[in-house]
């Protein structure tokens, strides 16, 4: 292909990354994902920032896979002090996917307890992923601060991020068992009994933690 065909492929990717029709600008994902180039990582960075569409997002993030880490991780970081929520939520995500341990230390504290459940949700995950060996009890601390937020599906998240980590959060999870606040103590309970079976389901996890909490326990054996 010569390098005006080239060009003009390039322009119409970027073109079909901003079209108004989702079907077109997951097309043009899949295209740019299919031939990475250069050029396409800022447009795609950029695009993950603002698209409405949950399987346009998955795309884009797929395409930035595809390109080399020392092109996108740079990009991916410098979005993580975005002002706009999404953008700091798609950048964690696609670094979770990455999987580059470099990118462990810009998952600050302040994005494991970010005031947007989505955001914060995807820094547990990709957390999790990148911590490096030996700094799991310390991540896991942090995360304890956030049990008993937000609506069940957070919850759920960060008790599957908190199980993933494994035993060592167990003292933070019994400490935390027995918090004052009783919706701490039913999130500690729950994620106590996923982390000793991990098959059982979180919602009759949660369900039994609250017959505990309201009849006073504050553990398996309260």
């Amino acid at each position: 292909m010569t390098a005006t065909g080239q060009d003009g492929n390039t322009a119409r990717a970027l073109r079909g990354l901003a079209d108004e029709r989702a079907s077109v600008r997951l097309r043009a994902a899949l295209a740019v994902g299919s031939a990475p180039a250069p050029g396409f990582v800022g447009a795609l960075v950029e695009r993950c920032a603002v698209e409405p569409d949950f399987s346009v997002r998955d795309m884009l993030t797929w395409a930035l896979t595809r390109h080399p880490v020392a092109l996108t991780l740079p990009a991916l970081l410098d979005e993580l002090g975005s002002e706009r929520a999404q953008a700091r939520s798609q950048a964690l995500h696609t670094l979770s996917k990455t999987r580059d341990a470099r990118a462990y230390p810009a998952i600050t504290r302040a994005l494991l307890t970010d005031a947007d459940d989505e955001v914060a949700r995807s820094a547990w995950r990709a957390a999790v992923v990148l911590v490096p060996e030996g700094e799991e009890a310390a991540l896991g601390a942090v995360l304890v601060t956030r049990l008993g937020r937000g609506p069940l599906e957070t919850r759920r998240s960060l008790s599957r991020a908190l199980v993933a980590l494994g035993e060592v959060t167990a003292p933070a999870l019994r400490a935390a068992g027995e918090a004052a606040d009783p919706e701490v103590r039913a999130h500690a309970l729950a994620t106590e009994r996923l982390l000793r079976d991990p098959d059982s389901g979180f919602e009759g996890a949660v369900e039994e933690a609250k017959r505990v909490v309201a009849l006073g326990g504050s553990g398996p054996e309260g």
